[in-house]
């Protein structure tokens, strides 16, 4: 009897678990039949939505002029966005929960850079009203000389970008102070601005403090100093080859005479209590820099700082912005609205001028618009489609490095952010540099090289957009004179293409 039990369990046993692995493997294939193949768009159709937004831009600009970053371009961007989703959705099958979650993940991605932004805007403020920016001004009109202006503006703010890492926090400190220097001067805002930008991106590319810099050597798996030392080949001969060049145009360039100088200095200090001890400020921004206090903590400090000395040494400008004579109402407008104080000197006036967080909003705006636009490309696999194109080229070094190069850039156009597209280019590449023998330092050097520095040359990318905004200058108005960052990419190319300290395995 236990024989026929035993049995007839096993029976119920062995019929449970086959039936149990029919319905499973039942289950798996009608999800399986439920997931249809994902297609990719063809190079093509990927192509069409960056010629879309290209003629969209085209034509913002040239219907708003500078006024474009007050809703044209944010417009144009989603709009070009709407068309990305149509083509996946309609042609491609791709789900709306795939755009929404790439999106996210963009926006999520430039939490940081849009709080960064936001401080920075008040610093500004802060550091014009409490008179730490007249105060640079005023005496280093008078240090440095008109004739090697442009090449001292180019190796401070390098100097100061690799002590901070950041050419944000440069251009937004020192480099509107040397606009201000260079405006006095007679410089054109163009040169002034491609000089400062030419520095600053000197010392975000190789400092080991800037976050590109970590950024592309761990994409790579490159060792971080092992990446640095590898990126003087190419950036050292950009800067020397820079600085000949803005040596050559101070040299020859037409600037202010003395008496301009003297009536800029005096309408500053009659408006301004010019004293050294504002620049008690920067010393202690450029120690909490050396310390290594994250760049948010030391923008807030700065500014609180710069806010303590304006009630100390400004409070009748203060009070005069305000315009109810609250003083309190007067340091807070600083931080975050628009403040114009008169003076008897045109420049001046428009100089001093500040827009607080406030005038950071449009570009803030902008840069989520591109990140939904990024996002809809990387989700639809309209960029993957677009790179994979330059894979195609890569029959020599100087071929392979150019084609990193041209993707890299391309990146930047398209997804408007130098951190996606340093995370794309590094990532897309990494397996075909490793299969032809080639060390991940090229790889992480041509990255940098291609998106670090072009990425403020593109209106609609973020860093294009933040420096126009800080500087007050167009993009398209200091490009031509951003040679370092013109160069970089050509230096990269040219020295694959001779082959200098590249290592090939076999």
């Amino acid at each position: 009897m236990r024989y026929y039990l035993a049995f007839a369990l096993y029976i119920i046993y062995t019929k449970r678990v086959y039936f149990g692995n029919i319905k499973r493997q039942s289950e798996i294939k009608k999800q399986n039949n439920m997931k249809p193949e994902k297609k990719i768009p063809s190079p093509f159709v990927s192509l069409l939505p960056i010629l879309f937004l290209v003629g969209m831009l085209f034509a913002t600009i040239h219907t708003f002029g500078s006024d474009a970053l007050s809703g044209g371009s944010q417009v144009s961007l989603l709009t070009t966005t709407s068309l990305c989703i149509f083509i996946g959705m309609a042609f491609y099958h791709i789900p709306w929960k795939d755009y929404e979650q790439a999106i996210t993940n963009n926006i999520a991605g430039v939490a940081t850079a849009i709080i960064v932004l936001l401080i920075i805007g008040a610093l500004s403020g802060a550091w014009m009203i409490s008179g730490v920016v007249p105060t640079l001004i005023y005496y280093g009109i008078q240090i440095i000389h008109p004739d090697f202006f442009l090449t001292s503006t180019c190796v401070i703010c390098a100097l100061v970008s690799v002590m901070t890492g950041s050419s944000w926090t440069t251009i937004a400190t020192i480099g509107i102070a040397l606009l201000g220097i260079g405006k006095a001067q007679g410089f054109e805002e163009g040169w002034i601005a491609g000089a400062i930008i030419s520095g600053a991106y000197f010392g975000d590319k190789i400092s080991p403090l800037s976050d590109t810099t970590i950024l592309a050597s761990s994409v790579t798996d490159t060792p971080l100093f092992s990446h640095i030392r590898y990126m003087m080949i190419t950036t050292v001969p950009s800067l020397l080859i820079t600085l000949v060049i803005f040596t050559v145009m101070g040299l020859t360039c037409e600037t202010s005479s003395t008496e301009q100088i003297a009536e800029f200095t005096t309408a500053l200090s009659a408006k301004f209590n010019i004293t050294l001890w504002l620049l008690a400020v920067p010393v202690a921004t450029g120690i909490l820099i050396a310390r290594k206090v994250p760049a948010i903590i030391t923008l807030f400090l700065s500014t609180l700082l710069a806010g303590v000395f304006a009630l100390v040494f400004q409070p009748d400008l203060l009070l005069e912005i305000s315009g109810e004579e609250k003083i309190f109402k007067g340091i807070m407008t600083t931080f975050y609205a628009n403040t114009n104080l008169q003076t008897d000197n045109g420049m001046l006036t428009e100089l001093i001028a500040t827009r607080g967080m406030t005038g950071m909003m449009n570009t803030i705006w902008l840069i989520l618009c591109a990140m939904c636009f990024g996002g809809a490309m990387t989700a639809g696999g309209m960029l993957g489609s677009i790179t994979s194109f330059f894979v195609r080229f890569m029959k020599s070094t100087a071929s392979m490095v150019a084609s990193t190069v041209g993707s890299g850039l391309f990146l930047n156009l398209a997804t408007a952010d130098q951190y996606i597209s340093i995370i794309l280019t590094g990532k897309m590449f990494s397996e075909t540099y490793r299969a032809k023998g080639y060390e991940s330092r090229l790889l992480s050097r041509t990255t940098e090289d291609a998106v670090t520095v072009t990425s403020p040359l593109i209106p609609w990318n973020t860093c294009g957009m933040t420096q126009a905004t800080i500087l007050g200058v167009p993009t398209m108005t200091y490009l031509p004179y951003c040679f370092f960052n013109l160069i970089s990419p050509l230096m990269s190319i040219f020295i694959a293409a001779i082959g200098y300290k590249i290592v090939r395995k076999r």
